[in-house]
């Protein structure tokens, strides 16, 4: 299970700031936001890629193909960006895994699953090692951010300290392990199968039909699902059960975004619009998801404290104050989920 690396606004004040990133916490400077890889991104994103335009009368193999080659060329772009440890070049690589995995999934009458079973085996094993090295980045952070909240005098210990000397080991680690994995053939491999499969065409038996008659079913199937795992998540009792609940109905409500941002093309703002809610859902569901996350790491943190002669006492502070935002983010997912799945947002739907 992995932190959420969604950025919102709610959650700013917990995401490292350009100038955390100096060389005294990772060792190579970074690059801020603005010249960073997301920028980098931006300035190339709209300059023609071959085969990324479809139109409105595309097929729904062309508008899906598409899709796939933004995103492959994107995961290439990125790949320099990690390498040289800029800033939240990791996340936007592992966004973009997420994306390819989605793509792969919720358009099954597009591209056959048994055609891409192992490509996809291996973008969730990139996605891995990339959320490895994101939460080494944004936990820390997400904790140090926590506790500038507290006040003076119930910080008792050295907890900054501890905070940082767990992770940076970790977060190095997660490096190493990363960029060894972008220097071996196992990589080579997976960037190799998404090349041929951008080649096309793809062989699912609705692939040549209009992709305004084929992607909006594929696009609802995937919001039933978001729907379906949102409703047990509600009737499940409070604690780990419902936690993990929430964590699915995350991911379904990811994959509902991705699914109607690549459909987008054929359909238009409707999609679009419908793409925005989902991304409402899945960012306050990836903030509580956060907090789960924190209450571990506190939790642990606090027993190594305690067995090193510490007084863990601010911890628990730390634990208890994550599990009060869980509850608030319990409540604003319900409400967010309640407005982003109107009906006016799904019309378009078939």
């Amino acid at each position: 299970m992995t932190v959420n690396t969604t950025q919102t606004k709610a959650r700013r004040h917990a995401r490292p700031r350009p100038e955390q990133h100096g060389p005294e916490q990772h060792g190579t400077e970074q690059r801020s936001p603005e010249q960073g890889p997301e920028r980098a991104w931006h300035d190339h994103r709209d300059l023609p890629i071959a085969g990324t335009q479809p139109r409105r009368s595309s097929s729904a193999g062309d508008v899906v193909l598409a899709y796939l080659r933004l995103q492959a060329h994107a995961l290439k772009s990125l790949e320099p960006m990690v390498r040289a440890d800029e800033f939240d070049a990791v996340h936007q690589m592992r966004v973009t895994t997420r994306r390819l995995r989605a793509t792969l999934r919720s358009f099954g009458q597009v591209i056959p699953r048994s055609d891409t079973e192992r490509l996809a085996a291996e973008l969730k094993w990139l996605g891995g090692l990339l959320g490895a090295a994101r939460d080494g980045e944004v936990l820390p952070a997400h904790l140090q951010a926590s506790l500038r909240l507290v006040p003076v005098e119930l910080l008792i210990g050295p907890i900054q300290a501890r905070v940082q000397g767990h992770f940076a080991p970790l977060r190095a680690a997660a490096r190493v392990e990363l960029i060894e994995a972008l220097d071996s053939p196992r990589y080579a491999a997976l960037l190799a199968a998404l090349d041929q499969l951008a080649l096309g065409p793809l062989a699912g038996p609705q692939a040549g039909d209009p992709a305004r008659d084929v992607l909006p079913a594929a696009v609802r199937r995937a919001y039933q699902q978001a729907n379906k795992r949102m409703r047990r998540a509600r009737h499940t009792s409070p604690g780990q059960g419902r936690d993990a609940a929430l964590h699915q109905a995350r991911k379904s409500a990811r994959r509902a975004r991705y699914a109607a941002e690549a459909a987008s093309p054929p359909i238009g703002k409707k999609a679009r619009r419908f793409a925005k809610q989902m991304k409402k859902v899945q960012s306050v569901l990836g903030d509580h998801q956060d907090t789960v996350i924190a209450r571990q790491a506190a939790r642990d943190l606090g027993i190594s404290a305690h067995l090193a002669g510490e007084n863990a006492f601010t911890y628990g502070l730390l634990y208890e104050r994550e599990a009060h935002q869980a509850e608030r983010l319990q409540a604003d997912a319900r409400k967010t989920w309640k407005r982003a799945s109107r009906s006016r947002y799904r019309t378009w739907m078939k």
